[in-house]
């Protein structure tokens, strides 16, 4: 016996809107509270491979680097107190010359703060043409 003959059951569904909803606002939530970060830039022109030569020559002021953090500018070697006094020993081999390339040769096992001291000591003298010397892997 079935009394319920014009009453039919209906079938359960999930409404997708409520759900679409909250995905929104949480995406707008972190877009709104994401914070975006400016670090300053230390601009370093990487060496490429062509095939045509330099024409002009532009000297270079070479910063030799050891595996004690001994500093050698071209060929003078300088005690490393501060920043300001290899500041000051990077315009002096550098002379009057505008933007001469500073070539830094570190040694593999070279502290990584003796290399950044070198970049910023190049950056303060307001040279901003640095370059890094390496050599080929033996074979």
């Amino acid at each position: 016996m079935n009394f319920q003959r014009g009453n039919t059951r209906e079938e359960p569904e999930i409404n997708l809107i409520p759900m679409i909803d909250v995905l929104l606002v949480i995406l707008i939530f972190l877009m709104v509270t994401t914070s975006y970060a400016k670090y300053s830039e230390l601009h370093i022109n990487l060496p490429e491979a062509g095939g045509q030569a330099e024409t002009t020559q532009t000297q270079s002021v070479t910063i030799s680097i050891d595996a004690t953090a001994h500093y050698t500018i071209n060929t003078t070697s300088v005690q490393f107190t501060n920043i300001s006094q290899l500041t000051a020993a990077i315009k002096t081999a550098a002379g009057r010359q505008t933007d001469p390339m500073i070539v830094i040769n570190a040694d593999a096992k070279t502290p990584h703060q003796a290399v950044i001291n070198a970049m910023e000591s190049a950056r303060r003298a307001g040279f901003g043409r640095i370059t890094f010397a390496t050599q080929m892997a033996p074979q």
